[in-house]
């Protein structure tokens, strides 16, 4: 049996500081619409889906989420999400 986790994780760490290393207006205006794509690592290809959940006066909040496209286990994807406050360069 694949242990999926084991062989996601590095690939949302790695969106997960691609798309938290970028400041709030350009998540903003890089997420008005849901962002899916495909990336290779380890000779492999996997989905990357990235989603602005909420854009409040105070904050924003992103959730990137990683599949490999198998069914029936990419229907639950590993994911992980970052709140940015408005203002501030930080990552929550």
């Amino acid at each position: 049996m694949i242990n999926y986790s084991a062989e996601w994780a590095p690939v949302l760490e790695l969106e997960m500081k691609r798309w938290s290393s970028k400041g709030c207006a350009q998540l903003i205006a890089e997420l008005d619409e849901l962002q899916a794509y495909e990336v290779e690592f380890d000779a492999k290809q996997y989905q990357v889906e990235v989603e602005l959940l909420e854009n409040t006066a105070e904050y924003i909040h992103v959730i990137v989420a990683v599949d490999d496209g198998t069914l029936p286990a990419s229907i639950k994807p590993m994911c992980d999400g970052f709140i940015r406050k408005k203002g501030r360069a930080s990552v929550l």
